[in-house]
């Protein structure tokens, strides 16, 4: 089973204002997993819903409680893009002994050409294949936590070369 863990983003289509409070996503990762016919079990739990960049110590502090809480090894988190490397190096370097797999979206999740499903999809199949660690899984790409930049010029995550 998959436990998948919700923050936000632009894969749940919120569209921010310089808001950083918990507000309603207008699109459900459950409904976006209809779309993909999805067939794995999974449970969903929301940890909370932010624009990525008013992300806090705090918040990945509980993100990781429900990591670590989480009734399974295979964890997805939905996660804004801005700072998704972030989460993923906080996530990482607390070495948890489970697979985590952080996956986000570059259109907005309400918009007709949105990547939202497709990397949803793409996240779902690399977590059921990946060994344990912590992964980025966006637009057919797989990188781990310590290997992995976003290029803000042509909005994609890269492997981060040393």
């Amino acid at each position: 089973m998959i436990w998948i863990i919700t923050t936000g983003g632009t894969i749940e289509g919120l569209e921010y204002d310089n808001e950083s409070e918990n507000i309603v996503a207008p699109v459900s990762i459950k409904n976006l997993l209809k779309k993909t016919k999805c067939s794995v079990e999974y449970e969903i739990d929301n940890a909370f819903s932010k624009d990525s960049r008013f992300i806090t110590q705090v918040d990945r502090e509980l993100l990781s409680t429900k990591v670590k809480a989480a009734n399974s090894e295979h964890i997805l988190i939905t996660h804004g893009t801005l700072t998704m490397v972030e989460t993923a190096e906080y996530l990482g370097k607390l070495d948890m002994n489970k697979t985590i797999v952080l996956v986000g979206a570059f259109i907005l999740a309400t918009k007709k050409d949105t990547d939202a499903p497709a990397n949803l999809d793409f996240a779902i199949a690399a977590l059921q294949r990946l060994e344990k660690g912590v992964y980025i899984a966006m637009n057919e790409k797989v990188l781990r936590w310590d290997k992995v930049k976003k290029n803000i010029v042509q909005n994609r995550f890269e492997e981060k070369m040393d």
